[in-house]
């Protein structure tokens, strides 16, 4: 982007403040345990890590509702948690983010989705998961469509987080995607390959390049087979965009009926890429709920990305940041 649209840029950021986003999905906590290693254990050739450092973030939806905020916007966030410690510190952590829990639901049958990063010297060792991937129940499941259906009238967007971990099943997706028809208001959706085929219509879809290479059933082996299976999926699933985002490569960019456009990564530094995509689908749909321009809304997620992955650990970017990477570029 030119320095003589920087201003146009700073007027797209300054507009974030007035939407108001819907973040359907999965909740999760993430807790990260970070020590020093000095010596390897004499019951197994493992290292034996000294902690020093215990730390919860918000991760998942809870992440990118975290994320849109940071960047301006008023969020409502909607999801499931179990009745235990973990969703307690996940609530916790949204009051102190003056995030609502108004639309998180407890269900006393699974536990809050956890996942526990330990690591030395900024270095991740293991990652342990805890998290119960079946269907929430019938009933959990229309209460929380009566709770969408009755916040839309007040949201200018949805995004759907789906991590596959049990609130997205293919009835409930339908159901939402119904309601936001019915209201004119744009779904925005960062996948699972499980889930694919449920998000048909969308106005963007976001899936990363494995993602896409493990939907389609095939290695691509070169750009021009990713461009025609990318095309196929989109043709599929009848999306009006879709951004694949493929890390240090940047993304790619496919527009019904235009030619596939690709944006270099500008990370400069890249310490962790946990939550770079949920950064990235918050930039990305603010940004094109004030332009509707996907290529200069994919430019500006394509910049928050480098600042967060400069971050260690699920992390959040602001629209100084942001204008500050772009001028950076200059």
């Amino acid at each position: 982007m030119k320095s003589q649209t920087i201003p146009k840029l700073k007027t797209c950021l300054q507009g974030f403040s007035k939407r108001r986003i819907m973040v359907i999905g999965d909740i999760m906590l993430d807790e990260y345990l970070w020590g020093k290693v000095q010596r390897i254990s004499a019951e197994a050739p493992v290292p034996i890590i000294e902690l020093n450092h215990e730390e919860y973030r918000l991760g998942g939806a809870a992440n990118v509702a975290l994320n849109l905020a940071a960047l301006g916007a008023k969020v409502d966030l909607v999801g499931v948690c179990g009745k235990d410690s973990y969703a307690q510190t996940v609530l916790s952590l949204l009051k102190q983010q003056n995030l609502s829990s108004s639309g998180i639901f407890a269900d006393s049958s699974r536990p809050t989705t956890l996942k526990t990063r330990i690591g030395a010297v900024s270095q991740q060792i293991v990652r342990l998961d805890r998290e119960d991937t079946s269907d929430i129940d019938a009933s959990l499941k229309e209460s929380i469509l009566e709770y969408v259906k009755n916040g839309l009238q007040h949201c200018d967007a949805i995004v759907i987080e789906d991590y596959d971990k049990g609130l997205l099943n293919k009835d409930s997706v339908e159901s939402i995607l119904q309601l936001a028809a019915r209201k004119n208001i744009p779904v925005v959706v960062d996948p699972k390959k499980k889930n694919f085929g449920f998000y048909r219509g969308v106005e963007i879809f976001k899936p990363n390049y494995l993602e896409t290479q493990n939907y389609m059933g095939e290695h691509f082996s070169d750009l021009d087979s990713f461009f025609a299976a990318a095309k196929a999926m989109q043709k599929d699933l009848q999306c009006k965009h879709l951004v694949v985002t493929c890390g240090s490569e940047g993304m790619y960019v496919f527009t019904m009926g235009k030619t596939p456009q690709h944006l270099p990564s500008f990370a400069k530094e890249v310490f962790d890429v946990s939550g770079a995509g949920d950064t990235v689908i918050s930039s990305l749909c603010l940004a094109y709920l004030d332009l509707k321009d996907i290529m200069t809304a994919a430019l500006i997620a394509n910049h928050a990305a480098a600042v967060v992955v400069a971050k260690h650990g699920t992390a959040t970017v602001n629209c100084k940041e942001i204008l500050d990477s772009f001028d950076g570029q200059q």
